[in-house]
């Protein structure tokens, strides 16, 4: 079971993880909670849009861009909120 990916340079514990390749390039699929403290710079990574890819624990790298994303709460600017997001990245083809 993969624990972590990291999507330029942050680490994100994830609580659930699906890989499958579509037309020979990687996609993933990823469950993970976000509090109120780290709602701001998880919003400024997510809104990147196109990520490095890694996912240590399968010797996985790539550039990825979010093809779905939705969370639970919209506003987690109120304090102890927690929120989960689900997020599905696919390969960029070089």
């Amino acid at each position: 079971m993969v624990s972590e990916i990291i999507l330029n340079d942050r680490v994100i514990r994830v609580e659930t993880y699906k890989h499958n390749k579509e037309n020979g390039l990687h996609k993933i699929e990823i469950d993970f909670k976000v509090t109120s403290e780290e709602y701001h710079d998880i919003a400024v990574l997510l809104y990147e849009g196109t990520f490095n890819v890694k996912v240590p624990e399968q010797s996985l790298t790539f550039r990825g861009t979010i093809h779905q994303y939705s969370t639970s709460i919209t506003n987690l600017y109120e304090k102890n909120q927690v929120a989960d997001y689900h997020v599905v990245l696919r390969e960029v083809k070089k």
